[in-house]
């Protein structure tokens, strides 16, 4: 799927992250970068349709922009060093205030890692307190999901990026959940070796993957109002 010079791409552009010197190498980010990473959304999304038909994705809406937002940043660089994919529920909200954002799947391919992972990433106060109140539903359920053998083997456990140091208001010490409900964002990550990336196997590894994370998907979905299907 993607050559050694993918990740030379990003490597370099680290080193000059300039407009200057991105435009004198476009074509390079077009070939090596953002036509593979275009029919790796395609051939997960195929694959997503037998094993998650609810979850899809397209190279025009589930490709990050490589352009990073600099208005309130202290580094001005202007791109990002690399290049993210996502695939997310088709009926979760695009943009809509006041919305659920949904819980999919992710690759990221760059010089910082290789990783493949999802969950709900930094949601809004309204979405993780929907979250947190399913997991106080059946917080057994919850913590069979993220505690599985096939879950630790693949992710080790839940990211702890944002984790609160103490409850969140209204929830006392002691409570069933309380391993859990401090969790602001609820995603895991694994690494991705990187003799995989040029494999015509990749999206098939990947999708090894997500299925071992699609029951916390399908929770955090379930808890947005978001339902599982059998067909698309």
């Amino acid at each position: 799927m993607f050559r050694p010079a993918a990740l030379a791409f990003f490597r370099d552009l680290a080193a000059s992250n300039t407009k200057a010197w991105f435009d004198a190498h476009r074509d390079v980010y077009e070939r090596e970068v953002r036509e593979p990473m275009a029919r790796l959304v395609e051939e997960v999304d195929v694959r997503l349709g037998t094993v998650a038909p609810e979850i899809t994705g397209t190279p025009k809406r589930n490709i990050f922009r490589i352009h990073r937002d600099i208005r309130f940043a202290n580094d001005k660089s202007p791109y990002k060093t690399r290049a993210t994919c996502w695939w997310g529920h088709r009926d979760a909200a695009r943009g809509e205030a006041g919305a659920h954002p949904g819980a999919g799947f992710y690759f990221e391919l760059g010089v910082r890692a290789v990783e493949a992972g999802g969950g709900t990433w930094q949601p809004e106060r309204h979405t993780v307190n929907a979250i947190r109140a399913a997991i106080v539903d059946d917080p057994d359920a919850f913590a069979e999901i993220v505690t599985a053998p096939d879950f630790v083997r693949t992710y080790g456990q839940l990211d702890p990026e944002g984790m609160l140091q103490r409850l969140p208001r209204g929830y006392a010490a002691g409570h069933p959940a309380e391993r859990w409900l401090r969790y602001c964002s609820f995603t895991a990550t694994a690494a991705v070796p990187r003799r995989e990336l040029a494999s015509a196997a990749l999206p098939d590894r990947l999708v090894e993957r997500y299925v071992v994370l699609l029951p916390l998907v399908r929770f955090l979905n379930s808890a947005q109002g978001l339902r599982a299907v059998s067909r698309r």
